[in-house]
C-alpha cells in the first residue's frame, strides 16, 4: 500500500519559524530507499507502526523494529531497508522550515528544540501513530474542518518529536492565570450553578473582589438581573427538576434549596409559575 499527499499548501508556524509540509506519505515499504539526503532547513520524521527492517546513516546502521521513530535533518545521508517477509509500515512526513522576524516567547523554544536536531533515532513514548493514523483519516476524509484538523495534528507531532527527544522534560512557561476581571462571568456561572441555595450577595463579591454594589451593577450588566433575581432563577429551576423527576417531599425540595421554611417555599413558587408546587407536579408529570 502507499498512499501520498504532495501537492498540499500546509503551513504553520511554532514560535518564529514557519513549517512547511511537502509531503506526508505512508508506504509498506517493499523496496529499497538507497541512501540520500535532504537539502537546508528539510526535516523528514519517520514513523514505523509495524515490520522490521536497517537504517543506514553514514556508516552507521540501525536496526528498525515496531513503534520506531526516527528524524533526518539537513545533509544527513540515510537509506532504508525493509527484512524480506516483514516489510515495514512507514509513516514519512517531510517539513521545510523558515526562521521569522518574531515568535511567540511562550512556546519554550519549541521551534529551535525541533530544529537543532539533525539526527535522532528511538522508541517512541508519544503515541505518534494515534496522530498519524488521525493525520491520514482527516486528509482521507476530508470532513468540515479538516485543514485545522490537519494543522493541529502536525503542530501536535512537532511536540510529540520533542518530547522524544527531551524524555519528559518538563515545560518552561505556563499559563497565566486569569484576573478577576476576566473571570468574572464564569465566578458569577459556577456560584449560582453549585451553590444558589445558600450563596450571599457579600459571598458572591468577595468571590468577585467587588463591593456588593459593584456587583449588582455587574450582574445588571450581564444578565439584566439583580443578585436576588438570579438566585430565585436558579432555585425555581432547580425545584422544578426535582417536583418532576422526584418523588421527594415538598418540605425535603425546600430544606435543599436553602428555603427557611416550606410555607416561604410555596409562596415562592406560587409567585414565580403562578400554580403550586403540588398542581405543577401533577401537571408536568402527566405531560410527560
Amino acid at each position: 500500500m502507499f498512499i501520498q499527499y504532495n501537492n498540499l499548501d500546509i503551513n504553520f508556524t511554532i514560535g518564529s519559524t514557519q513549517f512547511r509540509t511537502l509531503n506526508i506519505a505512508y508506504e509498506d515499504l517493499h523496496r529499497i530507499i538507497p541512501s540520500h539526503s535532504h537539502g537546508d532547513n528539510s526535516y523528514e520524521i519517520h514513523y514505523v507502526a509495524s515490520g522490521c527492517g536497517y537504517i543506514k546513516v553514514g556508516e552507521k546502521t540501525y536496526e528498525i523494529t515496531p513503534n520506531t521513530l526516527y528524524m533526518a535533518g539537513p545533509h544527513v545521508a540515510h537509506a532504508q531497508i525493509s527484512v524480506q517477509g516483514n516489510p515495514m509500515a512507514d509513516y514519512c512526513i517531510y517539513l521545510r522550515v523558515r526562521r521569522t522576524s518574531s515568535g511567540d516567547k511562550k512556546t519554550d523554544g519549541l521551534d529551535q528544540l525541533f530544529t537543532e536536531k539533525t539526527f535522532w533515532i528511538g522508541q517512541d513514548n508519544c503515541q505518534i501513530q494515534n496522530t498519524m493514523e488521525q493525520l491520514f483519516q482527516e486528509l482521507k476524509e476530508q470532513k468540515t474542518g479538516y485543514t485545522v484538523c490537519v494543522e493541529t495534528l502536525l503542530r501536535q507531532l512537532i511536540v510529540q518529536m520533542i518530547r522524544n527527544y527531551q524524555g519528559g522534560a518538563k515545560a518552561l512557561h505556563h499559563f497565566s492565570p486569569a484576573t478577576p476581571a476576566e473571570a468574572q462571568d464564569f465566578i458569577i456561572e459556577e456560584s449560582f450553578l453549585y451553590d444558589y441555595p445558600v450563596l450571599t450577595l457579600e459571598q458572591l463579591s468577595g468571590r468577585l473582589g467587588l463591593g456588593c454594589r459593584q456587583t449588582e451593577r455587574l450582574m445588571q450588566d450581564i444578565y439584566g438581573k439583580t443578585f436576588l433575581q438570579k438566585k430565585g432563577d436558579a432555585r425555581m429551576s432547580a425545584a422544578s427538576i426535582l417536583l418532576t423527576y422526584s418523588d421527594r417531599s415538598i418540605s425535603s425540595i425546600a430544606e435543599e434549596l436553602g428555603y427557611s421554611s416550606v410555607e416561604h417555599f410555596s409562596a415562592a413558587f406560587r409567585k414565580y409559575y403562578n400554580k403550586s408546587a403540588r398542581q405543577y407536579r401533577k401537571e408536568t408529570r402527566e405531560s410527560i
